[in-house]
């Protein structure tokens, strides 16, 4: 008999201390967009990322059980100019045939409501690895007109290039910087829950 309820104890212990799992979401490609925006010259220009996958787990009721990840394929860089991209993609810039994806995983949930989040991560771009925050604005979930239940965000950060490598430039007769050191980077992000 007491080994019973000893069995029982330590079950319903282990079960209290599993973490509850949230819900699986993979990412929608014909609903994302993922893009930037970098200083040149005396304007900005932007571009975006074709190809990527990922997926994130996400519980409205429990951010402490969100987490995310995904790839980005950096060949599919577009910013409207061939040549420019083509310059992107040289060992110049992204390097791609060495380092062919931008990588993002998340590591901590720093704060959130039900509309906003702070989201830390890694990215590892250009075979460097470091950590970032995402600011990001919730959209809700939803059941869509086909049945799927769909979830959305808006993620923004700021990164310095040069942070990760990515130090190309050149010096203007002004003495000015032909390419600006930071780039600002927006995810407009749906997923499609899993079953």
């Amino acid at each position: 008999m007491f080994r019973k309820f000893l069995f029982t104890l330590m079950a319903a212990l282990f079960i209290a201390t599993v973490p509850a799992q949230a819900a699986t979401y993979k990412v929608d490609p014909d609903h994302t967009t993922v893009s930037f925006k970098i200083r040149h010259l005396f304007s900005n220009v932007t571009g975006q990322f074709t190809k990527f996958d990922g997926t994130f787990e996400y519980d409205p009721e429990k951010p402490a059980t969100w987490s995310s990840s995904g790839a980005i394929q950096v060949s599919s860089i577009n910013t409207n100019v061939e040549q420019r991209d083509k310059h992107l993609k040289s060992p110049d810039f992204f390097d791609v045939d060495k380092f062919p994806t931008i990588d993002f995983k998340t590591t901590k949930v720093l704060e959130s409501t039900k509309e906003h989040a702070k989201i830390e991560g890694l990215m590892k771009l250009h075979g460097v690895e470091k950590p970032v925050v995402l600011n990001v604005d919730i959209h809700g979930e939803g059941k869509d007109p086909w049945g799927n239940i769909r979830a959305g965000f808006t993620a923004t950060t700021r990164i310095n290039r040069k942070d990760f490598g990515l130090g190309w430039n050149e010096t203007l007769e002004t003495g000015k910087l032909l390419v600006g050191e930071e780039v600002d980077i927006t995810i407009e992000l749906e997923g499609i829950k899993q079953v």
